[in-house]
């Protein structure tokens, strides 16, 4: 059967973006991140149409994160949408919700993603699929910039990163909603999309949109290409980094201890690359300030420590700087857990 123009374009650049970005290998098993909205549906109703192309196993996964009333209801769409399909299905319910002051969007993107890599690990998916769009691309970059963000902040969402695709990168939020329209389905409206209290809201519906209207041009395709060519310099930023970290860099049954002396003879900005990365191994969120201190110990005489994200510290020593683990109840903090 042939099918609607508006569906053909996006299977079209779905598959050009996977091939692009080596997405899917035959035979393995993809974990799609379905919340019920026009994205993740339309991502997932893409891969039930290109599975053969690909041969690939398709399982659902979704997330009640119990931010408001009737989300249960979501829950049950997704349930259908999956036996629909015939796919396995696994929802995870939040046991905790945001703190005072915390980014509801944060807390939010946090909890999905242990979740989901729990329940990959649970069935052995190779990838996890999520329905990020290029819309999301360009508000990403904006907000990056609004914060201050570096390169790795303004190379935006990666297509894919480690066993994380985005699909959809390539695909608009138009292309997005002309494709469920063609198919008839009815994706679910979450309400809080429209408070433009929330930062990302605000770039969605008022300023990039304005942007638009004043420079009278399309924004979204060259803010994502600029997103791309970032990510090509950063890339070489983080292999220079990781290429220094010999001789720097050593695991102990504590953490990973770095030659204080020897991060000092790298240029900062791959100094800070290594610091990041031996953070991102050791599973503790690589901030700005962290990597600061961090730096900063190095530089700094013995004896002195700082404290790190989820419960971990930095200590320096004569000739070290010794990054420590976790604690168990900083994990427990940064998962969000009661």
């Amino acid at each position: 059967m042939r099918r609607p123009p508006a569906v053909a374009r996006v299977l079209e650049r779905v598959t050009a973006t996977a091939r692009e970005h080596d997405m899917f290998l035959p035979g393995q098993t993809i974990l799609a991140a379905v919340s019920g909205g026009p994205d993740s549906v339309c991502l997932l109703e893409s891969l039930v149409r290109l599975r053969r192309l690909f041969k690939i196993q398709l399982e659902v996964f979704h997330l009640d994160h119990r931010l408001r009333e009737g989300s249960s209801a979501d829950v049950t769409y997704v349930k259908r949408l999956a036996a629909r399909h015939r796919l396995p299905f696994h929802v995870r319910v939040a046991t905790s919700s945001p703190r005072k002051g915390e980014s509801v969007e944060a807390w939010a993107s946090a909890t999905r993603l242990f979740h989901l890599r729990g329940v990959q690990r649970e069935i052995g998916a190779d990838r996890t699929a999520e329905g990020h769009t290029l819309d999301d691309q360009a508000e990403t970059i904006l907000m990056a910039l609004m914060r201050g963000g570096g390169l790795q902040a303004l190379g935006g969402i990666a297509p894919a990163l480690g066993p994380q695709v985005q699909p959809l990168i390539g695909v608009t939020r138009d292309e997005v909603e002309s494709f469920c329209r063609s198919l008839g389905l009815r994706p679910r409206e979450d309400p809080t999309n429209r408070d433009t209290r929330l930062l990302r809201n605000a770039v969605r519906l008022r300023i990039l949109p304005d942007m638009e209207r004043w420079s009278r041009r399309e924004l979204r395709a060259p803010l994502a290409r600029t997103a791309d060519l970032l990510r090509a310099d950063e890339h070489v930023l983080a292999h220079l980094a990781f290429e220094a970290s010999e001789g720097i860099v050593e695991e102990t049954p504590e953490g990973i201890s770095l030659g204080a002396s020897e991060l000092l003879t790298l240029r900062r900005p791959i100094a800070a690359r290594v610091v990041r990365q031996a953070m991102w191994f050791l599973g503790v969120p690589p901030t700005e300030e962290s990597i600061a201190a961090v730096l900063d110990l190095a530089s700094g005489r013995s004896g002195r420590s700082r404290d790190l994200p989820l419960g971990s510290t930095a200590r320096r020593d004569r000739e070290y700087v010794h990054l420590s683990r976790p604690s168990p109840e900083g994990l427990d903090r940064g998962r969000g857990a009661p």
